[in-house]
């Protein structure tokens, strides 16, 4: 089935506006999947998912988080993972009131650092959504650093800046087909710095999350973990 593409922006908590792309298939349909990308990444990197999923009765919406793609911001920055789900709640509300499209009717897709912050939203806030599929979540980040995070607080506690890190991420890291892999190699819009404050807060809220899993199953009809 074929889709439509629309490019939109919503107003976010902060009065930000952030960018989403929206795909409509013909048939009309009151259901949606939603999908959040990966740390660095933006919405472009999903939107092969909208074929490859093959559910044709579903629109679908995936934003660019703050400091993303086409989003606004500096590149990598958002002060805390708190702040990134006050986006996704108020991206989610967008939808339902714009497009007539009630949460229990809506299924939740998020990747690695967007599964960690979808998380930690269905947990903070219990949205009525029909499902919510979890890949891969960032709960545990490598970083190759022996203290590296008590060190990055550290440094900017001194500094009294915000600081970056930047991701060492390769597309042989996340797949073994060698189109996606070029695909992410070659994607001059990747994101490859963030912000100390957002990875150090980032670890702390990944361990709570860890903990409610099995209070997050208990409320919704479905949560996947694919690791």
């Amino acid at each position: 089935m074929s889709y439509s593409v629309k490019e939109n922006y919503f107003t976010s908590h902060d009065g930000t506006s952030l960018f989403y792309q929206h795909w409509k298939p013909r048939k009309k349909t009151n259901k949606a999947i939603i999908m959040f990308h990966r740390g660095h990444e933006h919405s472009d990197r999903m939107k092969h998912m909208v074929k490859e999923l093959g559910l044709n009765d579903y629109q679908y919406f995936a934003w660019d988080a703050r400091g993303h793609g086409k989003s606004p911001g500096e590149r990598g920055y958002s002060p805390n993972v708190a702040f990134v789900t006050q986006d996704i709640d108020t991206f989610i509300k967008h939808i339902s009131v714009n497009y007539d499209i009630k949460p229990e009717n809506m299924i939740i897709l998020a990747q690695s650092v967007g599964a960690v912050t979808v998380s930690t939203w269905l947990h903070d806030y219990a949205p009525k959504v029909k499902a919510a599929i979890l890949a891969s979540p960032a709960f545990k980040v490598k970083l190759y650093v022996p203290l590296a995070i008590p060190g990055l607080k550290l440094v900017k506690a001194l500094s009294g800046k915000e600081r970056f890190v930047n991701s060492y991420v390769k597309g042989e890291f996340l797949s073994h087909d060698p189109l996606r892999i070029e695909e992410y190699n070659t994607d001059k819009s990747i994101t490859r710095p963030i912000s100390v404050s957002m990875l150090t807060d980032l670890f702390d809220t990944a361990k709570r999350s860890e903990e409610h899993t099995s209070e997050l199953q208990s409320r919704l009809h479905l949560v996947c973990r694919l690791l």
